[in-house]
């Protein structure tokens, strides 16, 4: 493509040149609908230029800038700099915008240079200045380099670093990268870098606990890198301005400014915020019907069961099986008799077929998503071939929302938006080509290729599908789902962390994804309770729910072919932990329905960790087994060999009260209330639809050291909008002990709504878990006589004894290792960690002696990620895939895991493969040699018999690692064959196979351009015969093969090598 021109001169009109007499950005759109190439050009007003004097051209033209400046614009992803080569570092140019205490840094004068922003509510909030006499604290510099933008912000030494969305892992940030490009990530781990989500933005608490929110405002793949102490780096393709918050006095200050910008949360329908029960699949109507009423005869509340892709015809998206699901409608009726909603997944894939209706009709509409030569893409996914709506289109978006709304009249609840990264299947990018071209809104930036959107992608396919549900009812609030999100995807969606795996670790880390979700703006989400993947064990499931039935949003789900992970599937040890941990939700929902009214209306956070209790105490910045929901504090065991009653609990500064309702378990949260606090609570209904204004209210009270407590209580219908006309009534209760007394009443009311006539339960906690309790009317003064210090001290002694008393005598959750299941795989046992040098290895002896984490310290670069039982570093006996050696059980027959500075750590594995052979396996850092690790593997003769000559059968060592691809399209292998003759191998080459004088001279190396680094494989030449690339979806697999023979004892297959990361330059 040619480049664009934008001359500043006095020239006439024509057929390429228009007037523009704005003063803010404006962009010329071009699509050539011959090669599918478009182009966006910023235009400014230039110093001294008349408002007409702007002219845009495609073509040489001898026209030149008077001041000999010339801009180059191209479309996103471009490898030219956007930026004038005069320009190339130095500090931020700020701008107040939006409110006191919130501005704009760009990297010149030239800010509408930058693309729309599609983070913010109104673009315009972004781009127009607000007189302030505030000026930056913090200022940011750049670096424009190779059509990168790096931007830095140095921060007091001591500043801890939240948020960047949905991240795995930690909670505290400092010392992790991550990048936003949304990614279908199945069975990430703590070190995986890109998930489903895109949210750069960096939440900094400083040591006085004050908090500075930082936005990088580009949709682009960003880069955010806070492995330095007290700094954050952000590295994106030019030019994005960056958007400070701060410093403010707190964390929810910040939270609340974020708001302002990128909107706040939906205002969720009250059934939403009730359990939901999913599974990929309940595969027939009879099937979800059998679960809703098992869930009513065993009393275990629920709202919602959602129907996976297995409802559909096909695959086919806005169809249903005509025999597994042959009437919705009726299907429906059923669940809503019951109580229940029902929730329908949609997916971005339509399916490429002629006569299938949404097909015909989009394709008629001309709604696909095309290629850089102007047809239309096709990628596999569930249905198979598919087309892609280019959601950046209104009119795509409108005839989405069509399709939705019809599809909402066979009696749908919610939507369920799921692979819209969007996932492609049987591509090396597990997405679809980056020069796909997007026909977007001018708004929305105009017509870009995919890498421009691809970040966006799921925000607006969610918004188009909130949108339809908006129009087939008004009266009702839509509910929709979606895995993939952008920031600000919180106006349409809720979301959840993806597919997670059955295991304590993934139970212990969903408690800090959901919190820097809600630290990140979106404070509806919660896990895969249970794990998705994998077979969950009584005791993991019990725990997860106790956790999980705290978190904004609530849901069971798992995958095909494991063992059913409904709350009565482990047994009845765990059933009662589940059926006590859901009660709770339900008796904790006023409070928590409350709590999401003010995160919509004023942009408060939901869930929150320990530390914004006291923000400036250093030592609650790094907890990461309890939160905050509300002023209720819910401290969790997420340890296997750790219930409740060997939790020890640190505490912010000031009151904290534990309560329970009679219903503590050592599998069970521990609940405290903040001093200080009033909180709502109601009856522990079935469902919400159960639950009546007139239902019996009781009031949760911890005072402060000054004897005083607040809260408060928002009630509505429940549903639609009538809220926002008034319909609703918002209670303030305060609580104030005088003279031995305390006062209970309702200080303030806001709205419409008449109270009704109900009774008022005050439960005043003293300590320790004990109450007082006293029954009044509601809206009328109530008063408790509070006893004296000694009978105080003797309920709280009586209440504790009776605590501990019931956690002893509690029914326990068998801790069972192994659950037999469908697939055989158990994964929530803990792999063996060697921790040396540079590196972190993960292995799992117990199926295939596989190495499932390859962690690279110094480069904060996990270059092996895989589930327990395929994939990862695998091991074969033979030609064959899988052969014998990957999914045995090994031994580990020799150890050294010292975990102290300096020492070498190594294991020694052995599996039985057969036939009298083994493989051995040593996996050793060595200290010497810090920054690489070493594998020495072979097949071993043990006892074979005479009668075949002391030889075994035919055996080949194969050493198979997949290899995670972080930048597939930038990552290549390189290697010097024997021969001399040197090679690059790209993803679009396939397998490829090298044997002979083609060999790699006894090293290969996977480079990622992106990050400038490469992984150095190094082997015998004398043990290796074949080596095998094999590109796969986001992976490679760098294969080095023995020769195929037989063994004796004397005559094993051996083959040595190392891995090591070198930067390149």
């Amino acid at each position: 493509m040619g480049e664009l021109q934008v001359w500043s001169n006095s020239v006439g009109g024509g057929a390429s040149g228009f007037a523009h007499s704005h003063h803010h950005r404006s962009a010329y759109r071009r699509c050539d609908p011959g090669n599918g190439i478009s182009s966006v050009v910023r235009l400014k007003k230039l110093p001294g230029a008349a408002p007409e004097a702007l002219f845009v051209s495609s073509s040489p033209s001898p026209f030149r800038f008077i001041r000999k400046k010339r801009l180059i614009c191209k479309m996103a992803g471009s490898e030219e700099k956007p930026l004038t080569a005069d320009v190339v570092s130095g500090d931020m140019i700020f701008q107040p915008i939006l409110e006191d205490g919130v501005f704009r840094f760009d990297s010149s004068n030239d800010r509408y240079a930058a693309f729309p922003s599609l983070s913010f509510v109104n673009t315009k909030d972004r781009d127009v200045p607000i007189t302030t006499h505030k000026v930056p604290v913090y200022t940011p510099t750049f670096e424009c380099l190779l059509g990168q933008q790096i931007v830095k912000i140095e921060l007091p030494a001591g500043t801890s670093f939240y948020g960047s969305g949905e991240v795995s892992g930690q909670l505290e940030r400092t010392g992790k990268r991550v990048f936003t490009w949304n990614t279908d990530a199945w069975g990430y781990g703590p070190e995986t870098t890109s998930l489903y989500q895109s949210h750069p933005w960096v939440l900094a608490i400083l040591p006085n606990g004050e908090a500075l929110g930082v936005l990088a405002d580009t949709t682009r793949r960003c880069e955010i890198d806070l492995r330095k102490e007290s700094g954050i780096r952000f590295t994106a393709p030019s030019s994005y301005p960056v958007i400070t918050f701060g410093p403010f006095s707190s964390p929810t200050a910040v939270l609340i400014a974020l708001s302002h910008a990128i909107g706040s949360v939906f205002m969720p329908p009250k059934w939403s915020l009730g359990y939901h029960q999913c599974r990929w699949s309940y595969d027939s109507d009879k099937r979800v019907l059998e679960i809703a009423r098992t869930f009513r005869e065993k009393g275990v509340p629920c709202d919602v069961i959602w129907m996976d892709i297995d409802y559909m015809d096909g695959f086919r998206c806005f169809t249903f099986d005509k025999d597994r699901f042959s009437d919705p409608k009726s299907l429906v009726n059923d669940l809503h008799h019951n109580g229940f909603k029902a929730i329908w997944m949609l997916d971005p894939g339509i399916k490429n077929e002629g006569g299938y209706s949404v097909y015909d009709s989009g394709s008629k509409s001309d709604v696909w998503i095309q290629k850089a030569d102007g047809t239309p893409f096709v990628g596999e996914v569930w249905p198979g071939p598919c087309v892609f709506p280019d959601f950046t289109q209104s009119k795509v978006r409108s005839w989405w929302a069509g399709l939705v709304k019809d599809f909402i009249s066979n009696g749908v609840d919610g939507i369920w938006n799921d692979m819209n990264e969007p996932a492609v299947f049987k591509t090396v990018t597990k997405t679809m080509p980056e020069s796909n071209i997007h026909r977007g809104d001018d708004e929305l930036g105009g017509c870009q290729n995919h890498s421009y959107y691809h970040n966006v992608y799921g925000t607006l396919m969610a918004r188009s599908t909130y949108e339809g549900m908006k129009l087939a009812n008004e009266n009702k609030r839509p509910f929709v789902l979606t895995r993939a999100g952008f920031i600000g995807s919180q106006r349409y969606a809720a979301t959840w962390t993806g597919d997670n795996l059955s295991n304590w670790e993934h139970l212990h880390m969903s408690i800090s994804m959901v919190l820097q979700l809600g630290l990140s703006g979106q404070p509806l989400s919660g896990p895969d309770i249970g794990g998705f993947a994998g077979n969950a064990t009584p005791k993991l499931f019990g725990r997860w729910m106790g956790v999980g039935a705290m978190f904004p949003f609530c849901r069971g789900h798992s995958e095909i072919d494991t063992t059913d992970h409904e709350p009565w599937s482990f047994g009845e040890e765990c059933e009662e932990v589940c059926r006590r941990a859901l009660k709770r939700r339900y008796r904790l929902l006023p409070h928590i329905y409350t709590l999401f009214y003010m995160a919509h209306t004023k942009g408060t956070p939901v869930a929150t960790p320990m530390f914004f209790a006291n923000p400036e105490d250093p030592s609650l910045r790094k907890l990461e087994n309890s939160f905050l929901l509300g002023s209720v504090l819910v401290y969790a065991s997420t340890m296997r060999g750790q219930g409740l009653d060997k939790l020890t609990c640190t505490f912010p500064k000031g009151i904290w009260l534990r309560f329970d309702f009679g219903d503590s378990h050592p599998d069970l949260p521990a609940l405290y209330l903040q001093g200080g606090s009033i909180i709502p609570l109601g009856p522990p209904h079935q469902h919400v639809g159960e639950a009546s204004p007139s239902d019996d209210l009781t009031l949760l009270v911890a005072l402060d050291q000054h004897g005083k407590a607040e809260g408060v209580l928002f009630e509505d219908v429940g549903d639609g909008y009538e809220f926002t006309r008034g319909e609703y009534l918002l209670t303030n209760y305060v609580a104030e002990l005088h003279s031995s007394v305390v006062t209970v009443r309702v200080s303030k009311t806001e709205g419409l709504w008449k109270r009704q006539k109900r009774r008022l339960h005050v439960q005043l906690l003293l300590g320790g878990g004990a109450m007082l309790d006293m029954w009044g009317v509601d809206g009328e003064v109530l008063q408790i006589m509070m006893p004296s210090e000694e009978e105080v001290n003797k309920l709280v002694s009586t209440t504790e004894k009776h605590y501990r008393t019931n956690l002893e005598s509690a029914k326990q959750i068998p801790d069972v290792e192994e659950v037999s299941g469908q697939k055989g795989v158990e994964i929530s046992r803990t792999p063996i960690e060697l921790k040396s040098g540079d590196w972190i290895l993960k292995v799992v002896p117990w199926i295939g002696g596989r190495i499932i984490s390859m962690m690279h310290l110094p480069s904060g670069m996990q270059w092996l990620h895989s589930r327990v039982d395929i994939n990862g570093y695998e091991e074969y006996s033979g030609t064959e895939y899988r052969s014998a050696g990957c999914s045995e059980e090994y031994n580990v027959i020799e150890h050294s895991l010292e975990h102290a500075a300096g020492e070498e750590e190594s294991i020694m594995l052995e599996g039985d493969i057969g036939g009298a052979l083994v493989l051995q396996r040593k996996i050793d850092i060595p200290n010497d040699h810090p920054e690489y690790f070493q594998i020495d593997s072979s097949i071993i003769a043990r006892k074979v018999g005479a009668g075949s000559g002391g030889f075994s059968r035919l055996v080949c060592l194969r050493v198979h690692p997949t290899f995670k691809l972080l930048h597939p399209t930038e990552s290549f292998v390189s290697f010097t064959s024997i021969d001399g003759s040197k090679h690059e191998v790209w993803p679009e080459s396939g397998e490829q196979v090298y044997e002979g004088n083609l060999l790699p001279n006894g090293e290969w190396m996977l480079t990622d351009k992106c990050l400038g680094l490469g992984l150095v494989n190094r082997f015998n030449v004398n043990e290796v015969f074949k080596c095998l690339i094999h590109w796969g979806t986001g992976t490679v697999n760098l294969e080095l093969w023995s020769e195929n023979r037989p063994v004796s004892k004397q005559s094993p297959l051996r083959i040595s090598h190392v891995y090591e990361v070198i930067e390149i330059p």
